[in-house]
């Protein structure tokens, strides 16, 4: 519970890892268009892959979440 009250480091982590490699878009972007396309071939190291890159964005939406239903 700790590390979803510390909202820098989890801002700093999307925008390192969850956006990494930049070039040519970041790898996130690529991974969830590739699911959205039906995910044809993905396999069990691109589902991991895909977790790794977006938990970041999963906890700074946790700590939004309990920002607003704490007030």
């Amino acid at each position: 519970m700790e590390l979803l009250k510390n909202w820098k480091l989890i801002l700093l982590l999307c925008l390192t890892l969850g956006l990494a490699p930049f070039k040519p878009e970041p790898h996130i972007v690529g991974k969830l268009r590739w699911i959205a396309g039906g995910a044809k071939g993905m396999t069990a190291m691109d589902w991991f892959d895909t977790l790794l890159h977006g938990l970041p964005f999963l906890l700074l939406i946790v700590i939004i979440i309990l920002k607003i239903f704490k007030k």
